[in-house]
């Protein structure tokens, strides 16, 4: 996790700028961790994501659910509780959430639900569509979207699904395409169709989780297809602190994993080279984001 950025933003970045993906991690005896998980993870409070919001001139932020809570959402709504005007969340509901918690949710500033398989290591596409059916059933009635967290091949086989959902459906960190295959790979153009349908959302987050670049520069091409395909369903995300596994080192709740030290300012960067027109960038940084989840113009 960089705290010192030397980075500096190389466009104007506009008004109301959101991060669309980050997590917090507050101290394990106040917010105790499910049995369950994949991974314990390291410290990264509220703070330190208001220190990063400043850092890259961001106005917004979206908090997600990350795994190792489970679908325990006090931290998370905590934390939207201190910045009301400025945070959204998605959080992690099961089947013994009750009608009376999701209207909380959203009165706490929940405005998505998410299904995080490829965390776990879920690849079962009859899994996912019952996963997916279930949960658009219950969170129709807010307004609410379904965040996704799987891989392209999954995604293919979900393609008549998420058209017949009753919500909007956003796909995590590119859905995983592999930068190095290209456009032609399985089930991307099945995504970039969803896309014009205006159906799925796309967060082009986490750049380095597809990339075999340290720059990233072989996710140009994914990223522009995606735009182009329909630049009103295209969000930015950091994924701040940046969990994520370590190169030769097995995932494991019984040690404390680090964060993967990624320079934000030069995402945001990348974003800005990505766009060809200002009224796209508007678009992926302040305008979709607005819509999606619901912040005051």
């Amino acid at each position: 996790m960089r705290q010192d950025n030397s980075s500096t933003i190389e466009f104007v970045m506009p008004e109301n700028a959101c991060d669309c993906h980050t997590h917090i991690f507050e101290r394990h005896d106040l917010y105790p961790l499910s049995p369950q998980r994949t991974y314990t993870p390291a410290f990264a409070p509220l703070s330190g994501l208001l220190s990063h919001l400043n850092d890259c001139q961001l106005g917004r932020v979206v908090l997600v659910q990350p795994s190792p809570y489970g679908s325990d959402n006090s931290c998370l709504l905590d934390a939207l509780n201190q910045i009301p005007q400025i945070g959204r969340g998605v959080a992690v509901i099961d089947r013994y959430t009750t009608d009376s918690q999701l209207r909380a949710m959203h009165e706490g500033g929940i405005r998505g639900a998410r299904v995080n398989l490829q965390t776990h290591g879920i690849s079962d596409p009859l899994y996912a569509e019952n996963e997916l059916q279930w949960i658009a059933d219950r969170i129709a009635a807010f307004g609410w979207h379904i965040q996704i967290f799987t891989n392209l091949q999954v995604l293919d086989h979900l393609y008549k699904t998420i058209l017949s959902l009753p919500t909007d459906v956003v796909v995590d960190h590119f859905s995983q395409a592999s930068a190095s295959l290209g456009n032609e790979q399985v089930g991307f153009p099945r995504l970039l169709d969803l896309m014009a349908l205006g159906k799925v959302w796309v967060k082009m987050s986490a750049a380095q989780r597809i990339s075999t670049l340290t720059d990233c520069a072989d996710v140009e091409p994914i990223a522009r297809s995606l735009i182009e395909a329909n630049p009103e369903r295209v969000i930015w995300g950091s994924d701040w602190p940046h969990p994520g596994a370590q190169a030769g080192q097995p995932r494991s709740k019984a040690r404390i994993e680090p964060f993967n030290d990624v320079d934000d300012i030069q995402a945001l960067n990348r974003i800005a080279i990505w766009t060809d027109f200002d009224d796209h960038l508007q678009k992926i940084l302040v305008d979709n984001p607005r819509k999606l989840y619901g912040f005051n113009s």
